[in-house]
């Protein structure tokens, strides 16, 4: 994959859905969230057409706040997952992503300034300005090692509605825990974009 990596979403869709590229515009995932589901469902599909399934992250029950997000490939194998940290998120989003071999955390997504979503939110309740708060606050995710090594950084970029993001590699990484760590990404978006 050639980094810096991008996320967009796709404006006026009834189910979430958002696009994964590289540096030279090749596509990674396309994602859709299912929507009008209780627990959260999302296929990453390998194709824009969304004919191609690749991956699928499934919730463990319906209210979110402690949720574990289980990866799976299109064949139903086990990827890993993603777990809430529900009273952490509070204040500081974060999460835990898991490998499915090890009891323990392989890597952390923290949001490195909660305040720039604290302003978000209540810039975003003034009538009228509200509708620019995509061009004021841009948070960012560390996401390392459980010891704190950096391994990506996601950021949001200035944009009407909230939508583009962007993934830088910080460390080198083996293929399969790009893509866990890829998927626990696409996810915490979906999540931490539904919250606002």
């Amino acid at each position: 994959m050639n980094f810096p990596l991008q996320i967009n979403f796709k404006v006026l869709a009834i189910a979430r859905q958002l696009s994964l590229t590289d540096a030279t515009g090749q596509l990674i995932f396309y994602v859709k969230q299912k929507a009008f589901k209780l627990k959260e469902a999302v296929t990453l599909f390998a194709d824009e057409q969304m004919t191609r399934p690749w991956f699928n992250i499934s919730a463990d029950r319906v209210l979110d706040f402690n949720a574990n997000y289980s990866f799976t490939d299109y064949t139903g194998k086990p990827f890993g997952s993603m777990r809430r940290q529900g009273r952490k998120s509070l204040w500081r989003a974060s999460y835990e992503i898991f490998d499915g071999f090890h009891p323990y955390p392989v890597a952390l997504i923290k949001e490195e300034n909660p305040w720039s979503k604290v302003f978000d939110t209540l810039f975003g309740e003034i009538p009228i300005l509200g509708v620019f708060t995509g061009y004021l606050f841009h948070p960012s995710y560390l996401i390392s090692r459980p010891d704190g090594m950096p391994f990506m950084r996601l950021k949001k970029h200035a944009s009407f509605v909230g939508r583009r993001f962007s993934i830088d590699k910080l460390a080198q990484l083996d293929q399969t825990e790009e893509l866990r760590i890829l998927l626990a990404i696409m996810m915490m978006v979906l999540l931490e974009r539904s919250r606002g």
